[in-house]
């Protein structure tokens, strides 16, 4: 079955560094649209970046903008998401998502990864 297993999470000091990855089995990885999502609590789970097929294409949240980088390796079934300038409203649950088309909502989840920003 699909797989999708996050991992890299920890507890950073705020303008420190974090690389999360998501590992992939079960699924031609190269045929899905890999997203990151995020869940702070109390708040719904929002949008932080994607990553086209081919990794030709990517589209991140304002939020994150020109501090986070996604990235993927097809030959690995791997996608990474490099954080950098951390802030402690990035503080959540960081969830790995693939779908086939990124309109199509749902897809497969992982089982999300801590990133704690002390400040």
């Amino acid at each position: 079955q699909v797989q999708l297993v996050d991992s890299g999470g920890a507890l950073v000091q705020a303008g420190g560094s974090l690389r999360l990855s998501c590992a992939a089995s079960g699924l031609t990885f190269s045929n899905y649209v890999l997203g990151w999502y995020r869940q702070a609590p109390g708040k719904e789970r929002e949008f932080v970046a994607r990553i086209n097929w081919n990794g030709g294409s990517t589209y991140y949240a304002d939020s994150v903008n020109a501090r986070f980088t996604i990235s993927r390796d097809n030959a690995k079934n791997m996608a990474y998401l490099q954080m950098n300038s951390l802030k402690p409203e990035d503080t959540a649950i960081y969830y790995c998502n693939a779908r086939p088309q990124f309109w199509v909502p749902g897809g497969y989840w992982g089982q999300g990864t801590q990133v704690t920003v002390s400040s």
